[in-house]
């Protein structure tokens, strides 16, 4: 059959690939951890130390995941060439279709593994904290990172992601002045750090009594939820710490007491806020730990931008410094301008369909990030 021998050669063009992705993964290396790993938990006085227990078990069960991954895909493989032969001797219309099944999931699973190949960095792996912030346009920015905001727990959803409001200030009139959230979850850092930026929307904003297209803005930030104690210094003397009552969910109690907390870093201008724990030693706890994350991040950004002569990222939240358009009316294209990655089913990308950007964006930094393009959509 002809689509079979089409498929025979399409198939064939993966095992080289195919071998790459084995040597990325570092399969050896990861089976003999995995072995001393288990060893480890045989001990009588493995689970006396319950972070070191519990960050072990965490890698373990990572560890076998990626071996799982990859053996499945050599199982499909397999599978594939069966019924690429099987179908030939049978001309069986049935086989057919399980094969292209089967090649689908390949091609797949292939390229979400190859993807996880790209997430290299030191905090790629760990769970991520979000900021989204309103810039230029009034309530119809407010309105925009509100639609944000559920366009990325849609996604975080979507990949079994657990997500977690930590902070969220209101807009006056609808949507929200800034959020705060977690995204829990092995690689969710390394992921979304793709969402960094400024992203822009251009629509008959509904705010507006004319009926008129409307451009607004909102800024995203993204860093890894750093779990280790980092050794940041922060002096008294540099920072403002206020209470405030909480606004978010959480019941009647954190909505009657001053629980949530705000601690303002004067060298940096460094703001972080957290109201979503119970108690205020615990909003401050997590307060403190994404205040330490951020000028950590930052040291290191710093010292890149020494190294490398180049100039630190643009923080305005307005024209001519976003990342990504999302363009409603009076067509729809959703375009990141780093990659040239674009769609037309707005709607998608609204409900979380975010994956093709995110993919583009880790082959884009493996590529060294090539000039940014600047052909913006209108």
């Amino acid at each position: 059959m002809i689509e079979l021998d089409q498929m025979k050669q399409q198939l064939a063009s993966y095992k080289e690939p195919l071998k790459e992705v084995r040597g990325a993964l570092d399969l050896e290396n990861k089976s003999n951890r995995i072995q001393e790993l288990e060893r480890e938990m045989e001990a009588p006085d493995f689970w006396n130390d319950a972070n070191s227990s519990t960050a072990k078990t965490k890698e373990l069960k990572s560890l076998k995941d990626d071996m799982a991954v990859y053996n499945s895909l050599e199982e499909l493989y397999g599978d594939i060439e069966a019924y690429i032969e099987l179908g030939n001797e049978e001309e069986d219309p049935e086989i057919l279709e399980e094969a292209k099944e089967a090649f689908a999931e390949f091609e797949k699973t292939f390229e979400n593994i190859r993807l996880k190949t790209l997430l290299s960095g030191e905090y790629d792996k760990d769970s991520a904290i979000v900021t989204l912030h309103s810039g230029a346009g009034g309530t119809e920015a407010c309105d925009w990172a509100q639609m944000l905001y559920r366009m990325y727990t849609r996604w975080a959803l979507d990949h079994e992601f657990t997500v977690e409001e930590l902070d969220m200030q209101e807009g006056d009139e609808a949507g929200i002045k800034s959020v705060t959230f977690q995204v829990t979850g092995e690689n969710a850092y390394g992921y979304l750090k793709s969402e960094k930026g400024i992203h822009r929307l251009v629509r008959i904003s509904p705010f507006n009594a004319n009926g008129k297209r409307q451009t607004s803005f909102a800024s995203c930030e993204v860093m890894p939820d750093i779990e280790e104690d980092l050794d940041v210094e922060i002096r008294d003397e540099d920072i403002r710490i206020d209470t405030y009552r909480s606004s978010g969910a959480g019941g009647q109690h954190i909505n009657k007491t001053s629980s949530a907390i705000r601690i303002t870093h004067f060298p940096t201008g460094i703001v972080v806020q957290c109201q979503n724990e119970r108690s205020q030693h615990m909003n401050k706890d997590k307060a403190m730990q994404m205040l330490k994350a951020k000028l950590y991040l930052l040291k290191q950004q710093e010292n890149q931008e020494k190294a490398e002569g180049i100039r630190g990222e643009v923080t305005e939240i307005g024209w001519g410094n976003q990342i990504r358009s999302y363009v409603m009316q009076p067509y729809t294209m959703v375009k990141d301008l780093r990659t040239g990655e674009e769609t037309g089913n707005v709607d998608a990308v609204m409900d979380g369909a975010l994956d093709p950007f995110i993919n583009s964006y880790l082959k884009w930094l493996s590529l060294g990030c090539p000039a940014r393009n600047t052909q913006d959509a209108d």
